[in-house]
């Protein structure tokens, strides 16, 4: 992503706000593409669909690169503290506002977080209360080794 990524729509963040978990996990480009085929399959048949929140990434490098120990506490602090700026979240976390704008932005970018706009000043929001991530091994491949940080 970049940064020409278009923020959320105002009813988009309705509906994340509705949610509580976002669910991280590792697929390939096929397999992502296979989920996708099958939800747009289920939905013209009028069959049910999960809709819980999902971020795949095509690597566990990716994943663990996005997911660093300090991107978790950012993200913990600004669902714990609700900042009412970037500089307040920096503040938050004892961490230089550049670098917790920049994090911030790519957090952005992937739907992680977003912000509401005030004026000047930008609010970060955490908008799930629960992360969970998968980490699926193929069995056949026994593709485990890229799971360990």
């Amino acid at each position: 992503m970049n940064d020409t990524t278009p923020p959320l729509h105002p009813m988009e963040r309705e509906q994340l706000r509705a949610e509580s978990t976002l669910i991280v996990t590792v697929k390939s480009p096929d397999e992502f593409h296979d989920d996708v085929t099958e939800g747009i399959e289920a939905l013209e048949r009028g069959d049910a669909v999960d809709s819980t929140p999902t971020l795949s990434f095509t690597s566990y490098d990716e994943l663990m690169a996005t997911f660093t120990p300090r991107v978790l506490d950012l993200i913990e602090a600004i669902r714990r503290t609700e900042p009412s700026s970037i500089n307040g979240a920096a503040r938050a976390v004892d961490r230089d506002v550049k670098n917790v704008h920049e994090e911030l932005s790519r957090l952005s970018q992937l739907g992680i977080v977003f912000f509401e706009e005030n004026g000047q000043s930008k609010r970060p929001v955490v908008w799930f209360d629960e992360l969970v991530i998968n980490l699926p091994f193929d069995p056949e491949t026994g593709d485990t080794m890229a799971a360990a940080p």
